[in-house]
């Protein structure tokens, strides 16, 4: 008897250029093993303080103007994954926080492909229209563009729950070893892939889990 269902934990950062072309890779996933795979999307904390990193990272190979010219090297070889020549050099996210923040938000008001809708939204927003999504009116209205209701959204940030949850996340990822952005975690987290993954990789390893019998037992 193999697996019916795969469950991945996939760890990101709204930010973050390699988790905007990993997406086309999700979107493939999920429309090659549908129901199969279950992808549960959380956040790690990458561009927490963008200011910060790119002084520490970047101080001394161009700064904002250097990161720019990496994430568009970066993205330019995938099409279905393009980028704006204004981020980073016009448009400055100070934070991917509190865009984590509204999506967590979100989830609780209404469930988790709302929020997985929200955030793609978000990140097309920022990668593509070059949009600063560390902006609470920007990301109300982007919000507003998908009819979901902004006063239950804010409500879930004014309580605390949202922090919660997005502290969850944050504190789960620090646990479990999650070191940037993206990861991917399968097999009860016994495998992690991360960053430029492949979609073959990624489909090798859901298709593996699948076949596996699913009283199979670990070895010592």
């Amino acid at each position: 008897m193999s697996s019916d269902r795969v469950i991945i934990d996939y760890f990101t950062d709204i930010l973050c250029v390699w988790a905007w072309i990993s997406q086309r890779r999700i979107d493939e996933l999920k429309a090659q093993f549908g129901d199969r795979v279950e992808i549960r999307s959380q956040f790690i904390d990458v561009f927490g303080d963008t200011a910060t990193k790119i002084e520490t990272q970047w101080g001394e190979r161009g700064g904002y103007e250097g990161f720019a010219v990496h994430v568009a090297s970066v993205a330019e070889p995938y099409d279905l994954a393009p980028v704006s020549p204004r981020i980073w050099t016009e448009t400055r996210p100070t934070s991917s926080g509190i865009a984590h923040l509204f999506v967590k938000a979100a989830e609780l008001a209404y469930d988790a492909d709302t929020a997985k809708g929200l955030a793609l939204r978000l990140r097309h927003a920022f990668f593509v229209d070059a949009v600063d999504i560390s902006d609470v009116d920007v990301l109300e209205g982007l919000a507003g563009d998908l009819d979901l209701e902004v006063d239950v959204i804010r409500r879930g940030v004014r309580d605390g729950n949202a922090m919660a949850a997005l502290l969850g996340d944050y504190r789960r990822a620090t646990s479990l070893g999650v070191k940037g952005s993206p990861v991917f975690l399968m097999n009860e987290n016994r495998q992690m892939l991360y960053g430029n993954v492949g979609y073959r990789v990624l489909q090798a390893n859901v298709e593996e889990l699948l076949r596996r019998p699913a009283t199979e037992a670990s070895w010592c």
